[in-house]
């Protein structure tokens, strides 16, 4: 049985939930401290003396997130870890190696755990200070914007906050910037370093086990919608081991026939470089649809390549926009200080759910994923 991030794609989304949750919350809290006393003349004032209040209640969030989402993380790598292990008995049952491979019932390799939790603390650590000083950075810029908004004349208090408060529920709370310079929203973040971890987890305890027994070489999937990034990599043999770059070599059959005397038949298989090499490259990027199956010499052959016709890389692309779309405007239903404001929110929601509908049904390849859209449980 190959391993893919796929795998273990359903512990990564109920991490994700926890950070949607969260985001919800922090939305609300924003609101709620606005518009409390929103119709007395000593409004700002006000406002910006209570901004220990709100940095408290935004710490709280925070810290639960936190103390949740690591411990959720330590047992969704243990689990990832484990099915990953078991995809290579599954994988190598028909031979004896498979078989001694499930003898010997290995519990899933803690250090790996250990140092791929440690890793994902260590990344998302700097995530809750931002969370914190962006929200308050928000509270503040709106208490002056709407006051200089007021004092102008110009629009009314509740009318300002409410459009300030859009603005920011437009994007979301941005946790997270990255090297390229873009702002993440912060269950988008949260899906994308879960993903990513819990998949190296699943690759990580099939690649163990895979040594255990000897196997070094491993094969790249040929999956459908692949991106630049994994194209390159697509049917080609792997090696776990240091070596890097292409390189041909002459290795045993895994199977040798039963009557063969003298030396151990050998074929020559071309090895397109390390697995470490193509995961720097960007194979086995968050979302990534090829999967990782053991290369045996002499048995094991390159999978055939697929097409996706009528379906590129691009429509998915575009559905991830839609789902961007989707969520910014349930943000501003959560953010809404009226029900007519709520009620515009929803209709585009609506609109934007329609537009999902519509482009997974021009494109057969494409799977419409609900939980992508969500920002949080219901209230």
């Amino acid at each position: 049985m190959p391993v893919s991030p796929a795998m273990a794609e359903d512990l990564a989304a109920a991490i994700a939930a926890l950070y949607a949750d969260a985001e919800l919350a922090l939305l609300e809290k924003l609101r709620d401290a606005l518009m409390a006393g929103i119709d007395s003349p000593l409004w700002a004032e006000i406002k910006l003396r209570s901004i220990g209040d709100l940095r408290a209640a935004v710490e709280d969030i925070t810290t639960a997130l936190q103390q949740d989402a690591d411990g959720a993380v330590g047992r969704a790598l243990a689990e990832a870890y484990g099915r990953g292990r078991q995809a290579a008995v599954a994988e190598l049952g028909a031979l004896d190696i498979g078989r001694e491979l499930q003898a010997r019932r290995v519990l899933p390799g803690t250090s790996a755990v250990d140092r791929l939790a440690a890793s994902y603390a260590q990344d998302t650590r700097p995530l809750y200070v931002r969370i914190t000083r962006a929200v308050l950075d928000v509270f503040r810029s709106i208490v002056t914007r709407v006051s200089a908004s007021t004092l102008l004349g110009g629009l009314t208090r509740r009318q300002a906050t409410q459009r300030a408060l859009d603005q920011f529920a437009q994007r979301g709370v941005t946790g997270f910037v990255d090297a390229a310079g873009r702002s993440w929203e912060l269950a988008a973040y949260a899906e994308m370093a879960v993903r990513s971890v819990t998949a190296r987890a699943a690759v990580e305890g099939h690649i163990d086990a895979l040594a255990e027994l000897g196997v070094g070489l491993v094969i790249v999937s040929d999956a459908p919608l692949e991106c630049p990034l994994c194209a390159p990599w697509e049917g080609e043999v792997l090696s776990l081991g240091p070596e890097r770059g292409p390189q041909t070599v002459r290795a045993e059959k895994a199977i040798q026939p039963e009557l063969h005397s003298g030396p151990p038949e050998t074929v020559a298989v071309h090895i397109a470089g390390s697995l470490t090499e193509a995961r720097a490259a960007g194979l086995f990027h968050p979302n990534c649809r090829h999967s990782l199956s053991a290369f045996l010499p002499g048995v094991t052959t390159r999978p055939p390549h697929h097409p996706t016709p009528g379906t590129t890389y691009v429509d998915t692309q575009r559905q991830r926009a839609i789902e961007r779309h989707i969520r910014a405007w349930k943000r501003r239903q959560a953010a809404a200080t009226t029900d007519a404001d709520r009620q515009r929110a929803g209709v585009f929601v609506r609109r934007w759910q329609a537009q999902a509908r519509a482009h997974v049904a021009a494109y057969p390849h494409l799977r419409r994923k609900p939980a992508r859209e969500q920002i949080g449980q219901a209230r």
